[in-house]
């Protein structure tokens, strides 16, 4: 004699059943979050270290320049531009003996020079028309010659106001801005680590002018702005302070 099964029961196992489906189709979400979250490190195209054009070239052709074409840069180019800014040219394992332990040691020495090979500066690149980036603010880490994205958002004109409103940071392709840790320098050199930082910044900056002339890409260095608008528009850390701006775009030909 046959079993009837209590509709009842059907009605629980179809829900449960429900449920674990439910569950199951909720994994591969979950999974693509997490990717997500992992793919906001880019890695950069390995910069080269050797061009077409002399020092000498470079240094004559360097020019501020203010006006850009409208036209893209290229993820390659603006790796270049970020290893002559702060890039690794050579590794060290252990941090310098008076280093702040406060801070990461990244793990080798840079481009520009830095007092105590301290390296106080961070670097901060806002892309707003680079292929192979989409738009928003990301951190250039040179341990590993990437970007962190810390923004999904283009600020370039709400740094264009905080820089009173000069057109050059909104119609740039790209820009950088310099924030300075100075507790990394004062932790040994006391009260003269503001002078050091900012000697810093000018090394940083001239490599910028330069790697960018060999890239037939126009820059400027602005420190004319609002600091706190900066700091707010980029939400930096409360140690971060703004010190230079740089915007990048494609030269006219005229400005060469």
């Amino acid at each position: 004699m046959s079993k009837k099964i209590c509709p009842a029961v059907v009605v629980v196992v179809m829900f449960v059943l429900l449920l674990a489906m439910s569950g199951f189709a909720q994994e591969p979400a979950a999974e693509k979050s997490k990717q997500g979250s992992e793919a906001e490190i880019i890695s950069l195209p390995a910069p080269q270290y050797d061009g077409w054009i002399s020092v000498e070239k470079a240094i004559s052709l360097r020019r501020s320049v203010r006006e850009y074409v409208d036209s893209p840069l290229s993820i390659s180019e603006i790796s270049q531009i970020l290893w002559a800014a702060q890039g690794f040219t050579r590794e060290r394992k252990d941090p310098p003996r008076m280093w702040n332990p406060k801070y990461e040691w990244q793990g080798g020495l840079r481009t520009a020079p830095s007092a105590g090979a301290l390296y106080p500066m961070e670097i901060y690149l806002l892309a707003g028309n680079v292929e192979g980036l989409t738009k928003g603010v990301y951190k250039f880490i040179p341990k590993n010659h990437s970007l962190k994205k810390v923004m999904n958002v283009d600020k370039r004109t709400d740094l264009c106001n905080a820089a009173l409103k000069q057109a050059s940071v909104e119609k740039a392709a790209a820009v950088i801005v310099m924030a300075g840790v100075y507790e990394r320098t004062s932790f040994k050199y006391g009260e003269r680590a503001e002078r050091y930082v900012h000697i810093e910044v000018g090394s940083i900056a001239e490599n910028v002018y330069l790697q960018g002339m060999t890239l037939g890409i126009g820059t400027v260095i602005i420190g004319a702005f609002n600091d706190k608008d900066v700091k707010s528009v980029l939400q930096l850390p409360e140690d971060e302070h703004p010190l230079a701006i740089m915007p990048l775009g494609k030269m006219p030909k005229a400005a060469g």
